[in-house]
Parts: structure tokens; C-alpha cells; sequence
């Protein structure tokens, strides 16, 4: 497992690599870093988790640097970013992205995610009736865990 995480942060790192080169932007260490530790994260995340994280990992990066660094890697792909509500934005990898859906707990904001196969034979229907292709959708369903 070790070395698939490995080969993700290489392979991602060169992809960022190559849209910094692209875009004329400069490589710094400080990106590099917050593409590493976004990698090792498991789910979602906000910036302030993303910002102690760094903090508790002896990475000095400003929080403009996070917020900048964030946009350069939605731009590039190697992030998505969600709006679960309360104004707060959430983030994910998405490299080797596996689409999924998400429901939000509205008394505990947990976020759970799910996959349907249901919604891709939906997404089909759609793109046959609209003429259309869907290359991404979003779906997130709020409530409570039933007790």
C-alpha cells in the first residue's frame, strides 16, 4: 500500500510540476509541501484543518499560501472542492478520483460518502435524452441518522 501512496505523490507532484511549468508559475517548496500533506489525508478537509495540520507538521505556510496553493491545484485537477453548506467550503483529492456521492448530517455536519450504481445509469438516460455528455455531477443528500 506504501508504495501506491508512493507512486500517487510522484505522479501527482509531476503533474503539478508541469502545470506550474505551463503556467509560468514558480515551483516553490511551500506547494510542494501542501500537495504532500493534502495527499496523506484521508476524506475531506477545510482549510483550517488543512492549515494545523501543516502547523503540527513544523510547515510554515500562511494561510494565503494554503488558500492560493488550494486554487493553483483545483485549477490543475488534483483537487475538488465541495459546498456542504454553512458557507464552508470542503476539499478532496482527485486523482484516482472514484465518483461518489455524498449525505450530510445536519445535526453532526459528518459527511458520509456513498456510491449507486443507480446514478450512473441515471447520468446516462440523461446524456442519451439531452445530447449531451456529463463529464462530472454532484449529488448530496441532507438529513439525520435515523436513531
Amino acid at each position: 500500500m506504501k508504495e501506491s501512496t508512493d507512486n500517487t505523490l510522484l505522479t501527482v507532484r509531476k503533474l503539478f510540476t508541469d502545470y506550474l511549468q505551463e503556467k509560468q508559475l514558480r515551483k516553490t517548496p511551500e506547494r510542494f509541501a501542501i500537495l504532500k500533506e493534502i495527499y496523506s489525508i484521508k476524506g475531506h478537509f477545510g482549510i483550517e484543518m488543512l492549515y494545523n495540520r501543516m502547523k503540527d507538521n513544523k510547515y510554515r505556510v500562511s494561510r494565503a499560501t494554503l488558500y492560493n496553493t488550494i486554487d493553483l491545484l483545483l485549477d490543475c485537477g488534483l483537487v475538488i472542492k465541495h459546498q456542504f453548506g454553512h458557507n464552508c467550503s470542503q476539499y478532496e483529492k482527485s486523482y484516482k478520483f472514484r465518483q461518489h456521492d455524498h449525505f450530510v448530517d445536519l445535526e453532526t455536519e459528518e459527511v458520509l460518502e456513498f456510491c449507486d450504481p443507480r446514478l450512473l445509469e441515471i447520468q446516462k438516460a440523461i446524456e442519451e435524452q439531452l445530447g449531451v455528455e456529463i463529464t462530472q455531477h454532484s449529488l448530496i443528500f441532507y438529513g439525520r441518522k435515523k436513531k
